[in-house]
């Protein structure tokens, strides 16, 4: 079994280890921008647990923070909410309970902190993770939002109220493609300029909008929150993709 600790990232030393594979400040502008909003919103309670190996690389992460601030469109007001979870950028650290440890660690700062439980937003599909490893530590679903998404408890106070999604309209836009993002997710920078690249070749205006802080990703109208493509209203993709994903989705549009 691989040797490994968990520590706390701050905004100190967050750039020597990186974040989301995302290692080097110089040469990537996601991990920039990750560690300019995790500077932003730390002295707010944002915390990242971090698996790091005996070499000292980074093996995976755990992201949580008081619900109030979640860049989810969510209410979980008094709970903490765990935006993301990911553990094994090597083979060897997958399934060795690397996740279910850093969870453990998440609800023992949260019971300590005295909140309501801990929340967290789950789906079926790519790019957030399944509920399975949550349900076994006790989490049940007390909401659900298009197309896969899953909101999930562990409440602490039972007399609480259930976190919940809220409402999700799209909002008229001038542009045809509005491509919404978040720097809470370095993955939203990844191919957003070929994709507006192309967008441009097949003359369909397009915009981005800048989720710059919780209030807007609140009011995204994808449950993922930190990102979203929608193309004349409608979201066609409810998370990062490649151009070449993009312009297979536009192409049986037009």
């Amino acid at each position: 079994m691989p040797e490994y600790k968990i520590i706390d990232l701050t905004p100190d030393n967050i750039a020597q280890y990186g974040v989301c594979g995302y290692k080097d400040i110089k040469k990537h502008a996601e991990l920039r921008r990750k560690i300019d909003w995790f500077g932003e919103y730390y002295p707010r309670g944002l915390r990242i647990k971090a698996v790091i190996s005996s070499a000292g690389i980074c093996q995976g992460m755990l992201e949580y923070i008081p619900g109030q601030y979640a860049h989810r469109p969510v209410d979980a007001d008094g709970y903490m909410f765990i935006h993301c979870i990911f553990v094994g950028f090597r083979n060897e650290f997958k399934g060795k309970g690397c996740g279910s440890a850093l969870i453990d660690e998440c609800i023992m700062e949260s019971r300590e902190t005295g909140l309501s439980g801990v929340a967290v937003v789950t789906r079926k599909g790519s790019f957030m993770a399944g509920n399975d490893i949550f349900t076994r530590k006790g989490f049940i679903r007390v909401d659900s939002a298009k197309p896969d998404f899953e909101l999930l408890v562990l409440k602490f106070n039972r007399m609480a109220s259930d976190p919940r999604f809220l409402d999700m309209p799209v909002r008229a836009c001038p542009e045809d493609l509005v491509i919404m993002r978040s720097p809470q997710c370095p993955y939203s920078v990844k191919n957003v300029d070929a994709i507006m690249k192309t967008a441009g070749k097949l003359n369909i205006k397009a915009s981005i909008v800048e989720l710059t802080d919780h209030l807007s990703a609140q009011q995204s109208p994808c449950a993922f929150g930190t990102f979203c493509i929608l193309y004349k209203g409608r979201i066609i993709s409810h998370h990062p993709i490649s151009n070449t994903r993009f312009e297979n989705i536009i192409s049986r549009m037009l």
